[in-house]
C-alpha cells in the first residue's frame, strides 16, 4: 500500500479553483496527480472520470461538444491528453459560463508543447506542475519552500542535519516517484522503473506520435541519461544514437511532452542570447536515472565519490518540485561563458536578482569550489545576491558574507528552526 503523503502544491491547487474556470494539473505518469485529485473530488463532491477508461475515451472523443454538456459539475477529467478534441468544447461552455472550478483537468503530457491546445484555453485555465514527491514531502516536512528560501532566506538562522551518505544514496537511488519509493527492495523498485518505461511506450507514446521506431525511444533514453547534466548537443547525439537530427529532434521533444526529459535553458542578461546558448538536458528524476545507468546501492556507497551528474540531477529535481509552489516567482537556468566558467544553477526572481547554486557530490569545499559564483558576481554586481555550494557535509559553512557551503540534507530537513538569539551571540 503507498502512503498518502501531503502535497506542498495542494494550497495553490484550491487557490485557483477558487477563481479560475479550468486548473490543470500538469506531470509525468505516476507522479500522484490521480490521487491527489481524487481525494478533491470526495472532499468537495466533485465528479471524477478518467479519459484512462475505453468507454469515457470512447464518449469523449466521439462527441466532445455532447460529451462536455451532460457532464455534472464541478468535474475532474484525469488523463485529459488522451481527448484533445475536448480543449475546445471546453472553451466553449466556459465562454457560456465562467463559474471558477468548473473544470479540474489532469495531464500526462505537457499540454503547452501541444499544437492548438494552450492557445484554445488561453486566459480560461491556469496550469499547475505536479512533480514526484519532494523529499520534504517523503520526510512529512512542513511547507517550506526551499528553493524561496535557498535565494534569499535567512542563511544564518537554521538548522539543518549533517548529510549522512548512506541517507543521501537512499534518496538518490529512489527518486520521487510514489509508486518507487514504497519499494525497499533494489530489485522491486527495478522491476518498477522498468514496467513505468515500458507503459509509457506502449501508451503515451503511441497515443502522441507515429513514431517509426518505437525501440528507438527507449535507446535513446538510456543514451540520453547517459547526458544528464550536460550540455545538450544534438549533433553529439545524433552521432551517438545514429539517428538523423530531424529525427532525433523530434523524439527528443516527444519525450520532453511526457516529462521524460528536462532543457535547462542558458542565462545571459540579454534576453535576446538566452535562446542561442546552449541549454542543459537532466532526466529529471534521480531514481530513474540511476536504473537507467545501473548504479546501485554498493556501487554508490562503496565508491570513493558519488557520479556528480546524479547529484546534480538531483537538485535539479528538488528545485524544480519547490519552483512549481514559489511565492518569489522564480526561474531558473544555468550560467556558462565561452571560456567555460559556469555555475550549475541560476535561480531568478522578477526584478532580476540572482541567487548562484554549484552542486559538489563531495563532503568537502574549499575555495576553488566558488570560482564559477565569484565570477557570477563579479560579472552581476548589482544583481547577485549570494552564491551557495550545495555538499554533502556536515555543517552551513560561511566562506564570505555572501558565499556559503549548504549541506544536502536541507532537502529532507524535517524541520528549519530557527535559531536563539544567544545561540546567535555564540555561533
Amino acid at each position: 500500500m503507498i502512503h498518502m503523503y501531503t502535497r506542498h502544491i495542494l494550497p495553490l491547487l484550491h487557490e485557483a479553483l477558487a477563481d479560475t474556470p479550468v486548473v490543470l494539473l500538469n506531470g509525468a505518469r505516476q507522479t500522484g496527480k490521480s490521487t491527489l485529485v481524487q481525494s478533491l473530488s470526495a472532499a468537495h463532491t466533485r465528479r471524477y472520470l478518467t479519459l484512462d477508461d475505453r468507454v469515457t475515451l470512447t464518449a469523449a472523443k466521439g462527441d466532445p461538444e455532447g460529451f462536455i454538456a451532460g457532464l455534472n459539475e464541478p468535474v475532474t477529467l484525469d488523463e485529459v491528453q488522451r481527448a484533445p478534441e475536448l480543449f475546445l468544447a471546453i472553451k466553449a461552455a466556459v465562454d457560456r459560463d465562467r463559474r471558477p472550478g468548473r473544470f479540474l483537468l489532469t495531464g500526462s503530457a505537457n499540454v503547452l508543447l501541444l499544437p492548438d491546445i494552450a492557445d484554445s484555453l488561453a486566459g480560461r485555465m491556469e496550469v499547475l506542475s505536479l512533480w514526484p514527491l519532494s523529499s520534504a514531502e517523503i520526510a512529512e516536512a512542513p511547507t517550506t519552500n526551499l528553493a524561496d528560501w535557498l535565494f534569499d532566506g535567512p542563511m544564518n538562522a537554521l538548522k539543518i542535519p549533517p548529510c549522512d551518505r548512506t541517507q543521501l544514496v537512499g534518496k538518490l537511488l529512489s527518486g520521487g516517484f510514489p509508486e518507487a519509493v514504497s519499494r525497499s527492495s533494489p530489485r522491486r523498485r527495478a522491476a518498477w522503473f522498468d514496467s513505468y518505461l515500458q507503459a509509457i511506450m506502449q501508451r503515451d507514446v503511441r497515443d502522441l506520435a507515429n513514431v517509426e521506431q518505437l525501440t528507438a525511444i527507449p535507446d535513446l533514453i538510456q543514451l540520453l541519461a547517459t547526458r544528464s547534466a550536460t550540455l545538450l548537443n544534438f549533433a553529439e547525439i545524433s552521432r551517438s544514437s545514429g539517428l538523423p537530427q530531424t529525427t532525433l529532434k523530434r523524439y527528443f521533444s516527444l519525450l520532453e511532452t511526457l516529462f521524460l526529459v528536462y532543457r535547462l535553458p542558458s542565462w545571459e542578461r540579454n534576453i535576446g542570447k538566452r535562446l542561442v546558448k546552449a541549454p542543459k538536458i537532466f532526466l529529471p528524476d534521480s531514481g530513474l536515472l540511476a536504473h537507467l545507468v545501473e548504479l546501485s546501492q554498493e556501487r554508490l556507497t562503496g565508491g570513493a565519490s558519488l557520479p556528480g551528474g546524479l547529484v546534480e540531477t538531483f537538485v535539479l529535481s528538488e528545485l524544480l518540485k519547490h519552483l512549481a509552489f514559489s511565492e518569489k516567482h522564480l526561474t531558473l537556468w544555468h550560467y556558462r561563458t565561452q571560456s567555460n566558467i559556469e555555475v550549475d544553477f541560476v535561480l531568478e526572481n522578477r526584478l532580476g536578482k540572482l541567487t548562484g547554486i554549484e552542486v559538489k557530490a563531495s563532503s568537502n569545499v574549499d575555495g576553488k569550489d566558488f570560482k564559477g559564483l565569484r565570477h557570477l558576481k563579479e560579472t552581476e554586481p548589482q544583481a547577485f545576491q549570494r552564491g551557495i555550494v550545495l555538499y554533502s557535509g556536515r555543517e552551513v559553512v560561511p566562506f564570505a558574507a555572501d558565499l556559503f557551503a549548504v549541506p544536502l540534507s536541507m532537502w529532507w530537513a524535517v524541520s528549519l528552526v530557527s535559531i536563539t538569539p544567544q545561540e546567535r551571540l555564540q555561533a
